[in-house]
């Protein structure tokens, strides 16, 4: 008997969190309406660099050890960028970019792209 009703307990188990994780919202949309502090991360697009209004590779005034340079607004340089803005919003250009780029959100349906058919010509 108590392996039946640890077997009923593993599968409950199992159905909450498939209920749990399909309620999930889906992420903000990266829009140049909404304001980002300074390195925030998306997923796929990488960090936004408040300064610049754009996301980039690497973090903002990241170090590398190897080169012994700072990395900025796509660009290394021998010292750190100094900037008083820490919050900003993107360039629509840069919002598209990365609302495209991005890889925490899914984009496919069933595996198939859709298809239209229409009777008018």
């Amino acid at each position: 008997m108590k392996r039946s009703s640890s077997v009923r307990l593993l599968l409950a188990g199992g159905v909450a969190a498939g209920t749990l994780t399909a309620c999930n919202p889906r992420p903000a949309r990266i829009s140049p309406e909404s304001v980002y502090p300074n390195d925030y991360q998306v997923p796929g697009a990488g960090y936004y660099h408040a300064p610049f209004h754009a996301f980039y590779p690497q973090p903002y005034n990241f170090y590398d050890a190897a080169r012994q340079q700072y990395y900025y607004a796509g660009q290394w340089a021998a010292t750190p960028h100094r900037s008083v803005i820490n919050l900003s919003a993107p360039t629509p250009a840069a919002a598209s970019a990365a609302e495209s780029a991005r890889t925490d959100v899914s984009r496919g349906g069933f595996g198939r792209t859709g298809t239209s058919h229409s009777i008018w010509s």
